[in-house]
């Protein structure tokens, strides 16, 4: 007799967004090609975005969820490359991180070491052996899963036992006035300051379309207790300025 997931499990992350696509299989090609053809633009409205402070927040926060020097490891949605670039210095060696991503146009866009490793993949199904990294970061990433549980089972997989997990993410705010500013920043100064700046006529689309996945994404005690239920252990939410949510964990390890 199979034991009922409680009811915070999470297959599929969030709503449909049907201003953009209208099925799975359609959102998965709506994403491709949206982060292919923007690309050349992401970092520098990523750094607009942040006010130039993306850098350190996302060394500081491997650091937090315990990288270091000598561990190998696994970037989920590597992208441009900014969580990664903080990983390859933060262990002293590129070619000790992977990066895998289902967009050839934004790993091409990198400025990463040429010694790490770049993958073409899935959350959902990580081309990699069991028991293969010390460390799995992903970035901004997890509202762009098609199922959360999949996913979640996959980083257990392909973690060694006692290995950490990172998963960087923006959440709503607490508070209706945060909540407002929030919503006001991105989806509607960033994109219009993205017209000014950008060379891909998409690019304004994207941002918009980024603040959408924000507010349609499930709620983070939800993404709490579906990385317990892959067999994650020691599971945490960590929040910065209210809403820069970093989810820790670590896999078991046998008879720990």
């Amino acid at each position: 007799m199979n034991t009922p997931e409680p009811a915070s499990v999470v297959h599929a992350p969030h709503r449909p967004l049907t201003d953009y696509y209208q099925t799975e299989q359609d959102r998965q090609a709506y994403l491709r090609k949206i982060f292919d053809d923007t690309a050349p633009d992401y970092d520098r409205i990523e750094a607009m975005l942040a006010w130039g402070t993306g850098s350190r927040y996302r060394r500081d926060a491997l650091v937090r969820a315990g990288l270091k020097r000598g561990m190998k490891v696994l970037d989920v949605g590597v992208g441009t490359g900014l969580v990664a670039a903080q990983a390859c210095a933060l262990t002293g060696d590129p070619t000790l991180v992977t990066g895998v991503d289902p967009s050839p146009g934004m790993m091409a866009a990198s400025k990463l070491p040429k010694a790490m490793v770049m993958v073409e993949g899935r959350a959902e199904s990580l081309p990699f052996p069991d028991n293969h990294f010390d460390f799995l970061s992903m970035g901004y990433a997890l509202r762009h899963i098609s199922d959360l549980s999949v996913a979640f089972a996959e980083f257990e997989r392909v973690l060694k036992p006692g290995g950490r997990l990172c998963i960087l993410e923006i959440t709503q705010a607490q508070t209706p006035l945060g909540r407002w500013l929030l919503k006001t920043y991105m989806r509607g100064v960033i994109p219009l300051l993205t017209r000014l700046v950008s060379s891909q006529k998409k690019t304004t689309t994207m941002w918009r379309y980024y603040w959408d996945t924000i507010e349609a994404c499930v709620r983070p005690e939800q993404v709490v207790a579906t990385l317990s239920a892959a067999g994650l252990t020691h599971v945490e939410r960590h929040l910065e300025l209210g809403i820069f949510s970093e989810y820790h964990a670590v896999k078991a390890s046998p008879g720990g």
